[in-house]
């Protein structure tokens, strides 16, 4: 059997391995119990989260064998260290992996690389075989004599593009399929009528559309502009109206909850919602009455908001467009401007709004980080046949101008009127990363004074500013955005540090986000009673933070599968390129190796195994790896040579070796 050690090409959060102590043994504080969740592994030892977010370690051996995702009541040791008294819940009754057989004994490799690298499989008389996908159920847990499963069902193999997909969604416990109540609730949702809600605000007279890209169905939100007497505009930000037909404590609510958001993966998505609901009832389509809830702001010439107003409303989309035809229409295509003759006048009168609407949070500080998201052509196999590039144009800033506007513009409304809310918050950078990241900065010339203790989000725009046409930006980008807290969900306006906003929470998207679901309850509250009565508003308060914690915790799963199934996709592509030359740019310097991104986004391992032309130790002052002898450096940023040897699906790694080290 195979070393219980997975060789994997992820980062790894950890810096060294710390030596192995029985923590009990140590004890010098009065102890504590603490219910945790395990977070995986730092620096050397067992990474717990509170309740309250607060970060403890646990020795491996005190651990008492508690897996990813478990919940674990824990005595603490020390000011952050605990061990554990007992594992409450676990995470993984089911598990997902690859069988692997070695000379007679069965194991698996689960598809989870926080979980165990090889687990022993109960049933050696499983018809499963060597190298096919399988699920499994634990029988055996690690601390009732060692981790065991059985093999459950046969899944396909990882040569099956939809296997391989379908296997790792498996494996991130996501929810793919509606329960029947769920679809039963949805089935009875009908379309929107005045007759029903006579009380709504009849804008369907605005000249209003939707712009989204070319293959999206659920519409979430529709723009309309109009020129008002005093030479000011109105611009009005128009969005589906969930809440009408997902009430609290039904079987649609329930369901959005658990999911807390869609999740979208390379050709498939997990929507929040049936689709009778995402892509129907509730989808701004053209030409069908919408019930919305709308933010309309006044704005001067200069792009600030002098007025606004949030009302329930029923709207009617004009027109159904498309990025990459407004894109064109701003360019000067004629034939754009014939095709969409009936709004190309309030599209470009749009398109002035927006870079005033820019042009103010620009100055005010915000950090735009244009981060380049891969993308896929697939056959009809599921198989990545290329990877392309969203680009952002005109278009898709322009309407996330207006949607920061509108979610600027009701958090700016619950604050001022004192009402609970959900805000989407994003805290001061982490001072240790914003070290680090100014250190890298010095380290190739760049002045990174300003940054270095306190840097206001206007500090980290310049540098991204000055730094744009530097070979390394790629680079400078990614470590500016490592050194950023992660946004998340609050009962309190603590501000957005990103945007330079003090307001702000996530109002525009409520057929893909639950937290938008609940700001519009919210606001639907307000809208009914004039205000919220305080009786109901302390209830509010204590029922907020759990949805709170719980849309943020959804959010990184969502966020990790979609990065894991893109990875994922990525190797999927370069397999046919083993053995092939590039060129790329270090993008991350470890103990054990550098890696190296492709112009296409492709990131793969150069292992220090493979540097054969000197002994080379990791400096991780410098960002580098340099060599003993020879003195030569391998730094972040540097552009290197490479040659692709492997690529391993079921490991999700990419191995590379250097061309100028005698390698190969």
């Amino acid at each position: 059997m195979k070393s219980d050690t997975r060789y994997s090409n992820r980062r790894p959060s950890a810096r060294s391995e710390r030596p192995a102590r029985d923590m009990r043994a140590q004890r010098t504080q009065k102890e504590q119990t603490v219910q945790l969740t395990v977070r995986g592994m730092a620096r050397g030892a067992i990474r717990m989260e509170a309740e309250d977010g607060t970060i403890y370690t646990c020795a491996k051996e005190n651990a008492r064998g508690a897996l990813f995702g478990d919940t674990v009541l824990a005595e603490r040791i020390g000011r952050d260290r605990v061990v554990v008294a007992k594992v409450l819940t676990h995470a993984h009754e089911n598990i997902m992996g690859v069988l692997r057989v070695y000379d007679g004994v069965r194991v698996i490799q689960p598809l989870e690389r926080r979980l165990p690298a090889e687990i022993a499989v109960a049933d050696l008389h499983a018809e499963a075989e060597d190298g096919e996908i399988v699920r499994t159920h634990v029988t055996r847990w690690e601390d009732e004599g060692g981790l065991c499963v059985s093999v459950e069902e046969r899944i396909g193999s990882f040569e099956q593009a939809t296997y391989a997909l379908d296997a790792l969604v498996m494996s991130m416990r996501l929810r793919t399929d509606f329960p029947e109540d769920v679809l039963k609730e949805a089935d009875t949702c009908r379309p929107a009528d005045l007759a029903d809600d006579p009380t709504r605000e009849d804008l369907r007279h605005l000249l209003s559309f939707t712009i989204d890209g070319r293959d999206a169905k659920d519409f979430d939100d529709s723009v309309s502009l109009e020129q008002l007497e005093n030479g000011h505009v109105r611009l009005g930000v128009h969005i589906a109206d969930v809440g009408h037909y997902v009430r609290p404590g039904t079987a649609l609510d329930r369901e959005a909850f658990a999911r807390g958001t869609s999740v979208y993966l390379p050709g498939r998505v997990l929507p929040m919602l049936p689709e009778q609901l995402c892509n129907g009832v509730c989808s701004l389509r053209p030409n069908e009455d919408k019930f919305t809830m709308t933010a309309l702001m006044e704005i001067d010439d200069a792009g600030r908001v002098v007025d606004e107003r949030i009302a329930r409303t029923i709207t009617c989309s004009k027109a159904r467009l498309v990025y990459d035809d407004v894109n064109a229409l701003f360019n000067g295509s004629e034939q754009q401007a014939d095709a969409m003759a009936a709004v190309a006048d309030t599209l470009h009168q749009m398109r002035v709004l927006a870079g005033k609407l820019r042009a103010r949070r620009q100055a005010q500080g915000c950090i735009d980080f244009e981060i380049e998201e891969p993308g896929f052509v697939l056959d009809e196999n599921g198989e990545p046949v290329e990877i392309i590039t969203r680009e952002r144009g005109e278009a898709e800033m322009m309407i996330e101008d207006f949607m920061l506007a509108a979610n600027e513009c009701v958090a700016r409304f619950a604050r001022e009127n004192r009402l609970p809310l959900l805000y989407r918050v994003h805290e001061k950078p982490d001072a240790e990363k914003l070290a680090m990241f100014a250190d890298f900065l010095d380290g190739i010339g760049v002045n990174a004074k300003g940054i270095r203790h306190n840097a206001a989000p206007g500090d980290i725009r310049a540098i991204l500013e000055k730094t744009k046409e530097r070979p390394e930006y790629s680079v400078i980008t990614a470590l500016a955005l490592r050194s950023m807290q992660k946004a998340r969900y609050d009962v309190a306006p603590l501000g957005h540090n990103g945007l330079a906003m003090a307001d702000y929470c996530h109002f525009t998207s409520p057929i893909r986000r639950y937290p938008d679901l609940i700001v519009h309850r919210l606001l639907r509250e307000t809208f009914a009673t004039g205000s919220i009565p305080a009786e109901r508003q302390a209830k509010l308060r204590t029922m907020l933070p759990e949805i709170a914690d719980h849309a943020s915790e959804r959010e990184r799963i969502a966020i990790e599968a979609e990065r894991e199934t893109t990875d994922m996709k990525k190797i999927e592509y370069m397999a046919q390129f083993v053995g092939e030359e590039f060129s790329g740019i270090i993008s991350g310097v470890t103990a054990f190796g550098i890696f190296v991104e492709l112009d296409n986004g492709v990131e793969g391992l150069v292992h220090v195994s493979t540097m054969v032309d000197d002994f080379y130790e990791y400096r991780e002052e410098q960002f580098a790896m340099v060599g003993e002898r020879t003195n030569k450096a391998y730094r972040l940023g540097d552009e290197v040579e490479i040659l692709l040897v492997r690529a391993n699906v079921e490991e999700r790694n990419l191995d590379f070796v250097l061309k100028d080290n005698g390698a190969y």
